[in-house]
């Protein structure tokens, strides 16, 4: 092992245990749900966005807010409401007077997405004129009002909350703006012990303090580490793969062609790779195995292949096609 290399096995394995420290902090509010917590924890050593989604009541809100309680960040929730607008979420300019000449003039006052972590609770219930006032931010890390252009800081993570599409007063979100977001997550229910578990410890007395075991120079450090993970030449034709197979005009999967209507984009294979590298170094290891693509698969498609309406009919999600590419796909010895 070369001097560079040991140097960053020796910062990764102190990093990993604040990551451990840090999943013991959530832990304490969050029974169970541990496959969330860590789809949570790639977003944010990835460097990337989340949309969470789930029925009301599976503390999507509160997982969240525990997060950002044990990372020493600045935090900020939106809510969506119908009637919000975009000038709620990125500032407005308002005019002040100077009092020393009395003169008059506009100041930019800043919105809450100028802080480190954004919950975007309910995204899918304001209307997609709102909902694209987060796509600059997502993608550039920044914000243009008129013709200034303000940077935002660093780390920057917007974890949406969304309820299911099928339910009341909701609006589908652009495939613009789903596509902005490096992993959507599904949340379930929890098991019957999880559950007793749950009721047993938010119905008393007892509260829980969190301490802060993560700073933001910790998180940056670890996005840089993330790249630092190898991957080797066959993973990523694997990626590439993958990828290449959702899409109904280039696969040789029959399952796409019958029912899938829009593949993923480049960007999917991004993500891929990307969230691929920090499960790999959430899990202490320096280098990418197709597990870790695997594992990684469902959250990064499942947003970026669209099925057509048969499929809707038949009940035949996106998660479902994925599944069946990697049956179909194999990995290629180099």
């Amino acid at each position: 092992m070369d001097k560079k290399l040991q140097q960053i096995a020796s910062e990764v394995e102190g990093l990993s245990e604040k990551l451990e420290a840090l999943k013991k902090e959530i832990g304490k509010v969050i029974i169970g749900q541990e496959d969330t917590v860590s789809q949570l924890l790639i977003t944010f050593l990835a460097g990337g966005h989340a949309l969470l989604e789930g029925v009301p009541g599976l503390a999507k809100t509160l997982m969240i807010r525990t997060l950002s309680n044990a990372i020493d960040l600045k935090f900020k929730r939106i809510q969506f409401t119908p009637d919000l607008m975009p000038s709620d979420i990125i500032g407005t300019e308002i005019l002040e007077e100077d009092h020393t000449t009395g003169k008059k003039f506009f100041k930019f006052n800043k919105g809450p997405i100028f802080s480190n972590i954004i919950l975007a609770d309910e995204i899918n219930r304001t209307p997609p004129k709102t909902q694209a006032a987060l796509l600059e931010a997502m993608q550039e890390f920044e914000v243009t009002y008129g013709d200034k252009t303000y940077a935002l800081d660093k780390p920057f993570f917007i974890l949406a909350t969304q309820n299911p599409i099928e339910q009341s007063g909701t609006f589908v979100l652009p495939e613009a703006q789903q596509d902005r977001f490096l992993l959507y997550i599904k949340i379930g229910y929890p098991t019957e012990a999880e559950e007793t578990q749950i009721l047993k410890a938010t119905t008393g007395t007892k509260k829980t303090k969190l301490n802060k075991v993560l700073s933001g120079e910790d998180i940056v450090r670890l996005q840089q580490l993330v790249r630092e993970v190898s991957i080797s030449d066959g993973l990523i034709q694997y990626v590439s793969d993958v990828v290449r197979a959702t899409r109904p005009d280039t696969t040789s999967v029959e399952y796409v062609k019958k029912w899938v209507d829009w593949g993923a984009g480049p960007r999917a294979g991004q993500a891929m790779i990307l969230t691929a590298k920090a499960n790999a170094l959430l899990e202490g290891r320096l280098a990418v195995t197709l597990q870790d693509i695997q594992t990684v698969a469902l959250p990064v498609l499942r947003h970026r292949v669209l099925v057509n309406f048969r499929a809707d009919a038949e009940e035949i999600t996106s998660d479902k096609v994925t599944e069946e590419i990697l049956k179909a796909v194999q990995l290629k010895d180099k």
